[in-house]
């Protein structure tokens, strides 16, 4: 009797025990479990993030320049993935195994909540995928957009969009994006996220027991983001970029009066309607290619920062030797061919001459005299204490710096200084402090030797010429919304270490050299063109033709500066083209009128037609 007794506490004992720890369990899941409340939540109840429509970019007349467009994303809900095939999933939507397998292999609650696996799909492809897909209940279609580029122009100022990167999103402290969310990756969209991104709404409803939407609780209207107007102009802009098609290097052109930058082409260009939508993904390659001796993906006006100036930086060399007193206007030399070659030509008997006909021999004695002052009896000491002061007047000229301006990417090129020759002058020569003089160095006299800029730089300084001694920050944006730029940055006038009155000669000299000199090419009928063209040494391939300019003279519109790699003379490709994008512009704000010439027309013929692509290509 008393065993039969035991044996009945002990059951009644476990179901109690057993009781207890069940109740237990369910006041730990549904009080104390935050995974546990959040997978509930996520069962009935729904929050909807609402993105919202990113900010339509536009150029200065008001042209759409970036779109957005209703598209469709394909999701994927991990939990409802069964027998599927992945490796046949993932032919049928251009994924590889691995991209496939990362969605699917999520943990947690992620698996009940739809994944995204391709953004931006037109709808004829939409309706493709789910006649394929419809069969399988792991697969969901929502509505989106995606930034579309209707001109089809300027993708390296532009930029594109693309999945938020995870170092980026650690860094988001305010908690706005989630993973696969897009952001601007590259260019105006990168650098104006925070402005084009705009606010994002939420809808919350709850849902039954079949994951049916039965009530909507709450909703927040998402708000668009602003609208941008740039400084470019897209009929200039894509003029640009026909006149620089089968050619590599660039084209930028600057407002001088405001800085704002109305062309910035670079080449070879691409559409930027490749990265539209999930095509970052499927394309990223075929233009981000390290095999890619073009070099397609780099924007050339702001990141190539190692070409040499060659002979438009002696309009600098100039401007600094009258300002330091060291020559005048009327300062003439002896073009006697040494220690550097020329071409035959007048006697250089002032700035305007030597300008004119790019003397070499000229401006060595030009920068002979700023560096070798005879404050010190060594030459080496001689030599450091000139070029610290040159190189500080140079700088001012916005050369060696990067600007602070609203692209990401500008590099700061190369002006040597005394810390260049002493520890980074090729050590394969018995540099080093007090062991270099300007005997050795003398190459800068003419825009060769250690000397580098960036084609944005060349621009600003024909802006800075054009303005008789200052410029304002070349930059992208007018607007943002209605509200115009106020930042002080592109307001503020920097200025050069020259006096304006020294910029005279220099500015007549450059009217001869399109008159009657070296850029003859460059000559607009009834514009007063002022330019100087460049031939930049380079080594066994063909040199590069370059050439800055601005018009007219008096009440400057347009600077410009313009690159053709391999191109050899300055005046033979650079020039033209300059002068075929100034005449552009000058007849759409009114400052041309009447019929383009028969030169003028043969010009832009002989450019659309030309190959320039390596260093055998026929430059005739």
């Amino acid at each position: 009797m008393d065993s039969v007794q035991n044996r009945k506490f002990v059951i009644l004992a476990i179901f109690i025990l057993v009781g207890m720890i069940y109740v237990t369990r369910l006041i730990y899941v549904q009080i104390f479990d935050e995974d546990h409340k959040k997978w509930a939540l996520t069962v009935s109840q729904r929050s909807l993030r609402i993105l919202p429509d990113r900010g339509v970019v536009f150029d200065r007349n008001g042209k759409v320049l970036v779109k957005n467009e209703n598209s469709y994303d394909l999701c994927i809900t991990p939990a409802d993935f069964g027998e599927e095939d992945s490796a046949e999933i993932g032919q049928l939507l251009n994924m590889s195994i691995e991209e496939l397998r990362a969605i699917l292999n999520v943990t947690g609650i992620e698996r009940i909540v739809p994944q995204k696996a391709i953004s931006g799909l037109e709808i004829e492809e939409m309706e493709s995928l789910q006649h394929q897909l419809i069969e399988s209940e792991a697969f969901h279609f929502i509505e989106s957009s995606k930034r579309v580029y209707p001109g089809r122009i300027a993708a390296h100022v532009l930029g594109f969009t693309g999945i938020i990167q995870p170092k980026q999103l650690e860094r988001d402290t305010a908690n706005y994006y989630r993973e696969q969310d897009f952001v601007g990756r590259s260019g105006i969209e990168q650098v104006y996220e925070e402005e084009l991104r705009g606010l994002i709404g939420y809808r919350q409803i709850i849902k039954d027991n079949k994951g049916q939407e039965k009530q909507l609780v709450e909703y927040d209207t998402a708000i668009a983001g602003n609208n941008l107007t740039l400084t470019i102009d897209a009929d200039l802009q894509e003029y640009g970029e026909q006149l620089m098609v089968n050619k590599i290097g660039s084209i930028v052109a600057i407002q001088p009066q405001t800085g704002e930058i109305l062309s910035m082409v670079s080449a070879p260009g691409y559409d930027p309607n490749l990265f539209s939508g999930d095509g970052l993904r499927k394309n990223y390659d075929s233009i981000f290619n390290p095999k890619d001796t073009l070099q397609t993906s780099k924007n050339k006006a702001i990141y190539n920062d190692t070409y040499r100036p060659g002979s438009i930086f002696k309009l600098v060399q100039a401007l600094i030797a009258m300002q330091e007193g060291v020559i005048d206007s009327t300062t003439g030399f002896p073009c006697n061919k040494i220690p550097m070659n020329c071409h035959n030509h007048p006697h250089p008997s002032n700035v305007k001459i030597a300008i004119q006909h790019s003397c070499n021999p000229y401006f060595y004695n030009v920068y002979r005299r700023l560096l070798l002052r005879g404050e010190r009896k060594s030459h080496f000491l001689d030599s450091r204490i000139g070029l610290t002061r040159w190189e500080n007047a140079v700088r001012s000229f916005g050369l060696g710096t990067a600007f602070e301006t609203d692209i990401p990417g500008v590099k700061t090129g190369n002006v040597p200084d005394t810390t260049f020759y002493d520890e980074e002058f090729p050590r394969n020569k018995p540099y080093g402090r007090n062991r270099w003089a300007f005997s050795m160095i003398y190459s800068n006299a003419i825009g060769e030797g250690e000397i580098g800029v960036a084609p944005i730089q060349m621009a600003n300084l024909a802006a800075i010429i054009a303005n008789r001694g200052w410029y304002r920050t070349p930059h992208f944006v007018k607007a943002v919304g209605d509200s115009l730029i106020k930042d002080e940055r592109y307001i503020r006038k920097n200025y050069s270490a020259v006096e304006s009155k020294y910029f005279e000669p220099v500015i007549s000299a450059m009217e001869s050299v399109v008159v009657n000199g070296t850029a003859r090419n460059a000559q607009i009928d009834s514009v007063r063109v002022c330019g100087k063209t460049g031939t930049v040494e380079n080594k066994s391939f063909n040199d590069h033709s370059v050439f800055i300019a601005f018009a007219p003279r008096e009440d400057p519109e347009i600077a410009i500066a313009v690159y053709v790699e391999y191109g050899t003379w300055g005046g033979t490709w650079a020039a033209p083209i300059a002068s075929l994008m100034m005449e552009k512009y000058l007849r759409q704000i009114g400052s041309i009128q009447g019929a383009r010439s028969e030169k003028s027309l043969a010009k832009e013929k002989r450019a659309f037609e030309s190959v320039i692509l390596d260093k055998n290509a026929d430059i005739r």
